[in-house]
């Protein structure tokens, strides 16, 4: 009991001085240099580490201080500490607001906005890549695969896109990854093939590739990503330039390969104007002149061969293997004056082009970079695409935009192939944000594209012309939690109706969150899922050339797939340098996986008749996996004020493996049953067909005093560990059979049994900001190799080219959105 009176006692004498003490009391708000709260900073008492405060969710602090000077201590995971000094006086408050600067700034390279939703690269919940047009046009890029094929994950194997192994080769027909430009597709409407010498390199504010399943935004054919190139509108500032190229192939490093007796030239010029006219009008018009000798050859038919199969189909001359190339693009907006945040114009784009389509090559020594007669086509090309379109911004009602297009694309192909397509294509979508539900953000719309389109070579429909309806209905939500997490959800419904007839109804859905684990750390992960509904080539495509034929299949059923991943973005500094790590695991499966199979499908009377006979058709597979491991690093390095190294290295791991390896797809009229493995040839492990289990992509550029660039760019492809038996049979088939033309393959095959290391560089001076010259070379090791079966791809090249650029005056801009 002593004790315990004690106790009251003190407790009694010490409140008087704990209810007058004199203190005051400093309240403020934590932000970065971006001006963004920060939640969770600390703010310490110097003296006494025992006084202090935690920023709330809105970064707003409260702190009590005995009067007189405090030094106060601010520190958050990131950011660089800062020590303030605040005078206190007895029973008031002083307000401090406090802004802390990262360890080290965000990096340029990277700070775009993207997605529909146009949000920061490290908001996204999936894999994400960005090119910007500075890599384009370093690179001399007279069409857009060249600088996509930089992208670590996306390999383009003759013209057809591949993400992460999702595809096969099926001679770019049938894309599973989606190609858009402006967020509408830029597929020919019946093959679904892209048409990238078709897309405007000189317009271009960057491009966007979306890695795993993307079809819920993207729409059909985005099965295991998407490829969206955004074009550019005019700035403050009006824009001219002019790029103008000039050089040629080298001679091929195998002997006795190089075919030519001209020049083996490339030329080609592009330009580009752009401006805001009388602050409410943008006028943007840019175009290509491409000339391409090529490096693929005329076939050559053996004599013996020319006795029986005399070739009047693919006997071109070296003339006729020349590409040539005109396209006129142009973008008009107009902002009203009237009506505030509505803006409407129209973009457009027409092309005319001549080229080929080289299948296979003539042999596998001296014949390397000709084709095998009957497998090359002549194209003469116009394709246009008018595009109308609509916005309305709105600041309580949201955003609302109405973008349509006509894609017209008509093909005068030799050994009458020639087909003509007209796609037409609306999308409504509507966007807002909800301030009442924390910000919530809402993506709505209604899709529609058709498709008419007509050739002899679809007749396998029973008619020339088919028709192909696809509308669909989606919607996305995002919210950002406290400025951390970052959740998302969204759904798809696909119709589709193939000529009244096929018609199918497919809903699909999507997932994902990132959170912000510290300052530059960034935690994500999505599920997602793809469906592809067949082209109209792939069903109903039935010709014959030469020795081969392509047989149609009605009963085609549509693809789908599902991707799941988790991935961490990590900034890092090194001195001067400061960059982005990404790392990100993957796991895809596709369901009823289309490919292009070689069989006896009609009994085999002679040789004569073979074309009638033996040749592809395309078939759903099975299923299939892929696992995998997709590793990047950006950055940038300061070497001085006016000096400095731009990067982007990347390393992609896939493991795909078929998960029905015995299942039956397809019998042919020889009775052979055709699974994963009977049409392998090496099913060892399971690995499917024409893949890079290993690839590796990487660009450099040092710039010095702002004059001088010097660039570097290397691409690693490991071999490819399966592919189709059927070409080692052909290959016997025509050595057994005199009349026809040796297909070689298999020596070659066994003889370059290891990955290709391709490199290319540059050197860039800038005379002044105006005027800029540049040596560009591609494969500068002029290294022999091929990336699929039976096609070699280009020799080393050498460009020169002149870059005129003129800013006019900065104008300021009233009202645009």
């Amino acid at each position: 009991m002593h004790y315990f009176k004690i106790i009251v006692l003190l407790f009694i004498f010490l409140i008087p001085f704990s209810t007058f003490a004199q203190n005051g009391k400093v309240v403020g708000k934590v932000r970065d240099n971006n001006g963004e709260e920060i939640i969770g900073a600390s703010i310490t008492l110097k003296k006494d580490v025992t006084i202090g405060a935690v920023t709330d969710e809105f970064g707003n602090y409260l702190l009590e201080l005995p009067i007189g000077k405090n030094l106060l201590l601010c520190r958050f995971s990131g950011m660089i500490a800062d020590t303030l000094e605040v005078v206190i006086f007895e029973n008031q408050t002083v307000n401090l607001d406090i802004v802390l600067m990262p360890v080290f700034q965000e990096i340029q390279v990277v700070e775009v906005k993207v997605g529909k939703f146009d949000k920061p690269l490290e908001d996204q919940t999936v894999s994400l890549h960005v090119i910007k047009p500075s890599l384009i046009e370093n690179k001399n890029t007279r069409s857009i695969e060249t600088a996509l094929d930089q992208t670590p994950g996306l390999n383009i194997l003759d013209g057809e896109p591949q993400i992460r192994g999702g595809s096969g080769f099926t001679f770019g027909v049938g894309s599973k990854v989606a190609v858009l430009v402006d967020d509408m597709p830029m597929l020919s409407g019946d093959a679904g093939r892209p048409e990238w010498g078709f897309i405007p390199v000189e317009n271009i504010h960057q491009v966007e590739v979306v890695k795993g399943a993307a079809s819920v935004l993207s729409g059909s054919s985005a099965l295991s990503g998407s490829i969206n190139i955004r074009t550019a509108y005019p700035t403050s500032k009006p824009l001219t330039k002019i790029n103008v190229y000039s050089g040629a192939y080298s001679g091929t490093s195998v002997d006795n390969s190089t075919w030519w007796e001209s020049y083996p030239g490339i030329h080609g010029m592009n330009f580009l104007h752009s401006r805001i006219i009388k602050n409410n009008l943008d006028f943007v018009i840019g175009g290509n002149l491409n000339y391409d000798h090529g490096y693929i050859g005329p076939p050559i038919t053996d004599s013996i061969v020319a006795t029986v199969f005399p070739d009047t189909l693919t006997n071109f001359t070296e003339k006729d293997m020349i590409s040539k190339r005109a396209r006129l693009n142009f973008n008009i907006r107009y902002r009203s004056k009237k009506i505030k945040g509505l803006n409407y114009g129209i973009n457009g784009n027409f092309m005319l082009a001549h080229s080929n389509m080289a299948l296979a090559w003539l042999n596998d020594s001296s014949g390397l970079y000709r084709s095998y007669p009957g497998a090359v086509f002549l194209q003469d090309q116009f394709i246009f695409n008018v595009d109308p379109f609509l916005n309305l911004y709105t600041q309580t009602n949201g955003k609302h935009s109405l973008r349509t297009r006509i894609l017209r694309v008509d093909n005068e192909m030799s050994a009458n192939q020639s087909n003509k397509a007209t796609t037409l294509y609306g999308d409504y979508m509507f966007q807002k944000t909800f301030p009442q539900l924390k910000n919530l953000d809402f993506i709505g719309g209604l899709t529609g594209t058709f498709t008419d389109s007509y050739s002899n070579i679809y007749i396998g429909s029973g008619t020339p012309n088919n028709q192909m309806l696809n509308i669909s209905a989606y919607t996305q939500l995002e919210n950002k939690i406290n400025k951390t997490l970052n959740l998302s959800v969204g759904g798809r419904l696909e119709y589709f109706q193939l000529n009244d007839t096929v018609t199918a109804l497919k809903p699909i859905f999507r997932a994902g969150t990132s959170i912000k684990l510290y300052q530059e750390t960034y935690l994500r992960a999505s599920y997602g899922q793809g469906y592809r509904f067949p082209t109209i080539t792939e069903r109903f495509i039935k010709t014959g050339v030469g020795n081969f034929g392509v047989f149609p299949n009605p009963e085609l059923k549509p693809e789908t797939s599902w991707n799941a991943e988790i991935g961490i973005k990590q900034g890092l500094k090194f001195g001067k340098l400061q960059g982005y790590l990404d790392l990100a695991g993957f796991w895809q499966e596709y369901q009823n996986t289309i490919e292009y199979m070689f069989g006896i499908w009609h009994e085999l009377t002679s040789i004569e008749t073979m074309g009638s006979s033996a040749g592809f058709k395309f078939l759903n597979t099975g299923n299939s996996r892929v696992l995998g491991l997709d590793l990047s690093f950006t950055g940038i390095a300061k070497i001085s004020k006016k000096s400095e190294v731009v990067f982007m290295a990347g390393y992609n791991y896939i493991v795909p493996k078929t998960l029905t390896p015995d299942y039956v797809y397809a019998i042919d009229s020889l009775n052979r049953v055709f699974s994963y493995n009977t049409t392998s040839l090496d099913t060892t492990n399971g690995i499917l067909k024409y893949r890079f289990l290993h690839n590796v992509k990487a660009d450099i550029e040092f710039t010095f005093f702002k004059k001088l660039g010097i660039g570097a760019s290397a691409k690693y492809f490991s071999k490819i560990i399966n592919m189709d038996a059927i070409i080692k049979d052909f290959e016997q088939l025509t050595k057994d059979i005199d009349v026809l033309q040796d297909l070689r393959y298999m020596d070659y095959y066994d003889s370059h049994r290891f990955g290709n290391w391709i490199f290319d560089a540059r050197i860039s001076y800038k005379v002044t900001d105006q005027h800029k010259l540049a040596i560009i070379g591609t494969n500068i090791l002029n290294r022999s190799y091929s990336l699929r079966p039976l096609k070699i791809e280009p020799p080393r090249s050498i460009m020169i080219q002149y870059t005129w650029r003129l800013e006019g005056k900065d104008e300021k801009v009233k009202g645009k959105k």
